[in-house]
């Protein structure tokens, strides 16, 4: 499901597609210590989809264990990547301290990466060795986010990454993979649909009224990349169109505030209507009532604000990271309530009260949930099981191969099925650490 990890070797050149970290009930699960099963030194080249944990997350690892080549992404990618690995490593050292194990990687290793980092932009050719050309297309997930295509001797194939949820808030539509020979693709949502937008703009409104109305709190473990900020857009919209009354708003994340910030910086990865709504006067990640605490101090100053409020902070599975601690403080409360807006992987305390857990254990304290616990998957970054099947009905016409991956089993074998049975084509759901050999 997590710790995206490709290989496609053609016998002279070894090239990866991602290297993330496997989450669980951790951020960062012990058995990314373990070695890689390849020899990260006699890897060329690494080409990086999207700067999700789960897909960046062990590159400084690979530094470490001895990949010396060049690794691709769009600016944007890079960019939020430095954010991203920085403050992942505040994590792995937190939780180093409390399961009493080493951090996988240090700041060195990270440095060492973006030595060896360049950058391209949508569509621009990357001619790397033994005939492979290389280049990225707009995925829609998440700023920056592409799909890696790659061509050799006239045979294509292309990795989704993750593909976004249509339509997204602020990003564009992801771009239709055509024309190719192989597809690997992810799977999360392969066997579930997503609420319209109307739902689920309408079902984020419900939320605040409940809880001003019970002068109540509104809990969102959201995700710092992407999800936070379309939250933030979607309430700021709401709060200017006099749809919601005012409230206090907390983004409580150091990591999302610093996203937040290079969303305003790379604004070309955005899709035109939300380009030409700032280019018009309106800052989309302000409004009255929204504070940014970014300091320890002003984060434990939120419980004493009385009234109705909202609270996002990360992380998105309540993994680590501020919301354990608004959690604590709220969840045993009758008029909180927390939403939940994206995938919670098995074994995470999101993913416990997502199942209706009445009693959860939080940094070794057992705390009551007397909280709503709410979902909306609406705000998914990821496509649903519709436009999976969608996305590869409109390009497959000459395809030989679809690998179903990056999706709990269930998942990812409903889609693998619906693939066969609605478009004909041989899609399978490869084992992990399997190799297969194909035409290219």
């Amino acid at each position: 499901m997590t710790g995206a990890n490709f290989m496609l070797d053609t016998g002279k050149v070894a090239l990866l597609v991602d290297c993330g970290l496997v989450q669980g009930d951790r951020f960062a699960m012990q058995l990314n210590a373990e070695p890689f099963v390849y020899n990260p030194a006699a890897v060329n080249y690494l080409l990086v989809t999207h700067a999700h944990a789960d897909h960046i997350g062990r590159i400084p690892k690979l530094m470490r264990d001895g990949f010396t080549g060049d690794i691709y992404s769009t600016t944007a990618t890079k960019e939020l990547s430095q954010v991203m690995l920085h403050d992942a490593l505040k994590v792995m050292e937190y939780e180093s301290e409390r399961y009493g194990h080493e951090p996988i990687y240090k700041q060195e290793d990270i440095a060492a990466a973006f030595a060896h980092w360049k950058t391209v932009e949508y569509d621009e050719k990357i001619a790397l060795e033994d005939g492979i050309e290389a280049w990225y297309t707009d995925a829609g997930h998440i700023l920056g986010s592409g799909m890696v295509n790659l061509t050799r001797g006239g045979k294509k194939i292309v990795f989704t990454g993750d593909v976004g949820n249509v339509p997204q808030p602020l990003l564009r539509a992801p771009v239709i993979p055509k024309d190719y020979d192989y597809l690997l693709m992810e799977s999360v949502y392969g066997d579930r649909l997503h609420e319209q937008v109307e739902e689920r703009t309408a079902l984020l409104r419900h939320y605040i009224e409940e809880v001003q109305k019970n002068h109540g709190t509104l809990i969102i473990p959201a995700f710092s990349l992407e999800r936070t900020q379309s939250l933030l857009f979607e309430i700021n919209n709401m709060v200017e169109k006099g749809e919601i009354t005012s409230l206090p708003v907390f983004l409580d994340s150091p990591l999302a505030i610093n996203v937040t910030s290079l969303y305003k910086t790379f604004t070309n990865y955005l899709k035109p209507e939300i380009q030409t709504q700032i280019e018009n006067g309106d800052d989309i990640f302000e409004f009255k009532g929204l504070k940014f605490t970014a300091t320890t101090k002003e984060s434990r100053q939120i419980s004493k604000v009385t009234g109705a409020k909202i609270i996002i902070a990360g992380s998105g599975m309540s993994h680590g990271g501020r919301i354990r601690m608004h959690e604590k403080e709220y969840l045993d409360q009758t008029n909180t309530i927390l939403l939940l807006v994206g995938y919670q992987s098995v074994g995470s305390v999101g993913r416990l009260l997502q199942d209706g857990a009445k009693e959860i254990k939080i940094d070794g304290e057992k705390v009551k949930v007397k909280a709503k616990v709410a979902m909306i998957r609406g705000f998914s970054g990821h496509a649903d099981r519709d436009q999976l099947v969608e996305l590869v009905a409109q390009g497959c016409d000459k395809v030989k191969q679809v690998f179903v991956a990056m999706g709990e089993e269930r998942s990812s074998l409903f889609l693998t099925q619906r693939l066969r049975d609605y478009l004909g084509v041989n899609a399978i759901a490869p084992e992990q650490n399997q190799e297969i050999e194909i035409d290219f």
